[in-house]
């Protein structure tokens, strides 16, 4: 299960067949400039995995994201994050650098914030995002997540952003 398409875009459960599309995204250092590091091939096939094993589960995970088109832009989606002992449900999200600046990413984060709220009864999304990562945290803010405290994760530091979901929420 997907989160539904919308307007601009749609989503599908990512495959090895998409390992060239993910090794380009995050192999380009305009897109993991918040990160620490690019990510190798290996590394892109890794996510892919994960993406994989958290369908399998959890019921949802990182999706591929495209234009309605089929063109790939990065990619969207649910993940579980443990935040200072907690089990949190995180929204992330990579665009391609040369579609950022498009609100794709704020459009993909509100369907997938919808789709946890409504179809998987989620009732708590958190973003975890650098704190020098401000498109980001415009992101979070526009979908309805609110800043509530900056912390140490994974040895890197991160501005966590949160909301209370009920079934009904579309905030954007």
């Amino acid at each position: 299960m997907t989160p539904d398409p919308t307007d601009r875009l749609s989503f599908r459960q990512m495959t090895d067949a998409d390992l060239d599309d993910m090794a380009t995204l995050f192999a380009d250092p305009a897109v993991m400039r918040y990160y620490p590091r690019t990510k190798t091939r290996e590394e892109a096939q890794g996510w892919i995995d994960w993406s994989k094993r958290l369908y399998r589960d959890e019921g949802f995970g990182l999706w591929i994201l495209t234009l309605r088109s089929g063109e790939f832009i990065g990619d969207c989606g649910l993940t579980v994050q443990v935040v200072e002992g907690v089990r949190e449900i995180e929204v992330g999200y990579h665009v391609r650098a040369d579609l950022q600046g498009n609100g794709y990413a704020t459009e993909a984060a509100a369907a997938c914030r919808d789709h946890a709220a409504k179809a998987l009864g989620v009732r708590r999304l958190v973003a975890i995002i650098h704190p020098d990562n401000v498109p980001s945290q415009r992101v979070a803010e526009k979908i309805g997540l609110s800043y509530e405290r900056a912390l140490t994760y994974k040895n890197w530091p991160v501005r966590i952003y949160g909301a209370a979901l009920s079934p009904g929420d579309q905030s954007v």
